[in-house]
This record gives structure tokens, sequence and C-alpha cells, in this order.
């Protein structure tokens, strides 16, 4: 199992936010990059970058940092946040950034995927933001009238071989992750789905690995130092 240790991304600032919420969000560095270096430093080989800005607003208000992280760490690089057309899929994937994630693109522009996946294959993936069963879009400031299984029905038929998947209820409240949930999304789907919202300890990443989850994200348990990120990478090797 690939451990993607996250930075998200507000102002050039290293944050999280409280269950999606912008208006309850902590900054934890002025600097990514070094954030970017611990993580290789513990071990890690990939790192999950989200742009809030870009999630919210669209674009790329935080190409700069994320580049830096790249640059500096030299590790796997995936990035997603208001990436909902092809010159903001392109900007990031000539720049040297590994793979992007399509969030609400997914769900509003099906032509737009197609097309991203046709062009550059496994270097596409999506996000399934689940809120109480259905996929949430905008930031998961709205929730769509996509139940969960459609979506990835339909990811699986377009080809999309990554499906990160967060539970927005148990994201940056360290309350442990939705086993359940990932458990029935393996058992019924082939893709590599990434686990992602409340992994907060080792027994989350053991729990995980046991169902041979593809990855998980650790967020605000390395912030918080409740999952020791060289522990937990060497737990997963």
């Amino acid at each position: 199992m690939i451990l993607f240790p996250a930075i998200d991304i507000v102002g050039g600032k290293a944050v999280r936010l409280y269950k999606g919420d912008y208006d309850q969000m902590t900054v934890y560095s002025d600097r990514p990059a070094e954030i970017a270096l611990d993580f290789k430093n513990c071990g890690a080989t990939h790192i999950h970058i989200v742009d809030l800005e870009g999630a919210r607003d669209g674009g790329t208000p935080n190409l700069d940092t994320v580049l830096a992280i790249k640059k500096q760490s030299g590790l796997f690089c995936e990035i997603g946040g208001g990436i909902r057309s092809m010159e903001v899929v392109d900007r990031y994937l000539d720049a040297g950034i590994d793979r992007v994630i399509l969030g609400t693109a997914a769900i509003t522009d099906e032509a737009f995927l197609k097309k991203a996946v046709e062009k550059y294959g496994e270097r596409i993936a999506v996000g399934a933001d689940i809120r109480e069963g259905f996929i949430a879009v905008k930031g998961w400031l709205e929730r769509s009238q996509v139940t969960a299984d459609e979506f990835f029905e339909n990811m699986q038929k377009i080809g999309v071989k990554t499906i990160i998947c967060t539970d927005i209820n148990r994201d940056g409240v360290m309350a442990g992750t939705n086993l359940d949930l990932y458990r029935t999304m393996c058992r019924r789907y082939n893709v590599n789905i990434t686990a992602s919202g409340g992994v907060s300890s080792m027994k989350d990443i053991k729990a995980l690995k046991e169902m041979n989850m593809y990855g998980a994200i650790i967020g605000k348990a390395y912030y918080t130092g409740a999952i020791d990120l060289k522990e937990a990478v060497e737990a997963v090797q």
C-alpha cells in the first residue's frame, strides 16, 4: 500500500480544514516544501497535494508552491483542487506533476474527463468525495444527485484507474476512517482506491493494508503527531 502524506494549500501555506469548512482552518506551515522534505526523510515516496483555493475558485492559484514541493522533494506528486479544463491539466502535467485529480469536473463535465483520460491515461485520477452516500462537488460545498456506486461504475467504464475516495464526515476530525466503505468499494470495483479522510492511527493504516487498498492519505494525523510517518511507511512496506 502506498502512503500519501498530504499538503493542503491556501495562500502558499500548508493548512488543514475541519470537515471541509474554509472557516475552520488551521495553518501548519508557511513553507510547504519543507514539509515535503520531511515526508521524504520519513521514507515517503508519494505526496498528495490539494490546492484548496483552486477547489473553491478554479484555476491554479498556488502553482508556484505546488511546483516547489515537487522540485525540492523529488517525490511522486499528485494534485487536486479546481482542475476543470484541459488547459489546467496540461499546465500541471507539462510542469512535471505526476498525476492530476479531477473532482467536480468528473461529475459535471464527462466529455472533459474522457478527453483527459484518453490523452493522459493513468496520470488522471478522480476524487470521489462522499457525503451520506452521494458525491459532493465544488470543494465539498454542494451535494450532487449522483450516488457513490453510480459514480464508481461510471469511472470504471470510462477507464479511470485511480479513485481517491473520501468520507467527508470523517475528514479532519480524527475519529478513524470508514473501513466498511473501503471494504465494500474494493470488493465491488476493479480500480485502484486510495482511502482519504479520517486515517488517524496506526490501527487504521494496518486495517487498510490488510484489505489490499492501493493507497491511504495521511492528513491531519501527520500534523498533530497522531501518526508517526516513518513508522507508518515501515508498516506498509
